[in-house]
């Protein structure tokens, strides 16, 4: 089944991602399953990143005007060698969504109960909206 699903913070004016079409298994009936779905593909990416980073990486000016116009000039190399643990990473997302860190919305309703029944049908459209807290102090 096709989705469309869309990633906003509120710190940010461009959506981290796009409008895009995603494929989810027909078993996702939860929202749990929903976002460990979400974060094993997530995983997978940023594994394939590490994987697929050229030796020698290199921009052309080009290259350095477009990621300027966005305000990020950079390599797009992932920095952390670090091999992500999936499992904890799934237990992090249940528990930020618990803490209120992000929403998630099916069509513009609010999906806030992770065990209750989802009904997804073909091109409904997801939105996960993440929080950004504040730091410092006012006085």
């Amino acid at each position: 089944m096709n989705v469309w699903v869309t990633v906003k913070s509120l710190g940010k004016r461009k959506p981290a991602l796009a409008k895009q079409k995603t494929e989810l298994p027909e078993t996702t009936g939860t929202l749990r399953e929903l976002i460990e779905y979400m974060v094993h593909v997530q995983v997978n990416a940023l594994q394939d990143k590490k994987n697929s980073a050229a030796w020698l990486t290199y921009l052309m000016p080009e290259d350095i005007e477009l990621k300027g116009s966005s305000g990020k000039v950079g390599f797009g190399k992932v920095y952390n060698e670090e091999i992500p643990d999936l499992e904890h990473a799934v237990q992090t997302a249940m528990l930020a969504h618990e803490d209120g860190l992000y929403k998630v919305f099916l069509n513009d309703e609010e999906l806030s109960e992770l065990n209750a029944p989802l009904e997804l049908q073909e091109d409904d459209e997801l939105v996960f909206i993440r929080f950004t807290m504040l730091a410092g102090r006012l006085w």
